[in-house]
């Protein structure tokens, strides 16, 4: 179906975005918050990481109103880069909140949410390569470990909200921790989200 010898410059955009966001959520994953001054800062750069994915997505519809063929239908390109920018979008806007929060504390269930999280995104890049190389069927296989991945987030949230209303007697640090695991869950359904889309493209295309 596709010529293996000449790389597509719409896949290539879908592996810089996936890059991008594997590059700011590792940053997220690996930043430590030792004070407010810290946490500016990581927020900061979060929006930079968030900035760089819509004008990522910018330049690949700038592509696809310009091109007259595309290698896949033109909705699914967007469909999968709009899924995968929803991942960055999901961390800036945690990491936003622990901001205007001025939370400083990282629970061990967020260092858990986070360390899945990334490793989903070592599949979404992993997957972004195989579709550059054109090797549609064997992208699956990430789309699967994405969604294992995703289901490790979901008893990391029901623990976590387990323990929190047991543990905590303080109304507001209920509401900002069941906030942020709130945000941590979608950020995780939607690294799932990805994994649905490239298996509609794998079964569209393969």
């Amino acid at each position: 179906m596709f010529n293996s010898n000449k790389q597509d410059p719409f896949f290539k955009a879908l592996l810089n975005i996936s890059k991008n966001v594997k590059e700011g959520i590792y940053y997220a994953h690996n930043a430590r918050i030792q004070d407010i001054d810290a946490l500016k800062e990581i927020a900061d750069t979060m929006k930079n990481y968030e900035t760089s994915g819509d004008k990522l997505i910018h330049e690949l519809i700038v592509m696809l109103n310009k091109s007259f063929m595309t290698p896949i239908e033109r909705e699914d390109i967007l469909a999968l880069a709009n899924k995968l920018d929803d991942v960055i979008d999901g961390m800036e806007g945690c990491i936003a909140h622990f901001d205007m929060y001025n939370l400083t504390e990282v629970t061990e269930p967020m260092r858990q949410f986070l360390t899945y999280i990334a490793k989903s995104t070592d599949e979404m890049v992993q997957a972004m390569e195989l579709l550059n190389s054109k090797k549609l069927v064997e992208m699956r296989k990430h789309a699967i470990q994405i969604k294992d991945y995703e289901r490790e987030c979901d008893e990391i949230f029901r623990s976590s909200m387990k323990q929190l209303f047991i543990q905590e007697k303080d109304p507001m640090r209920i509401m900002v921790f069941k906030s942020i695991y709130e945000q941590f869950e979608d950020i995780a359904d939607s690294c799932q989200t990805v994994a649905n889309t490239i298996e509609t493209i794998i079964m569209r295309n393969a």
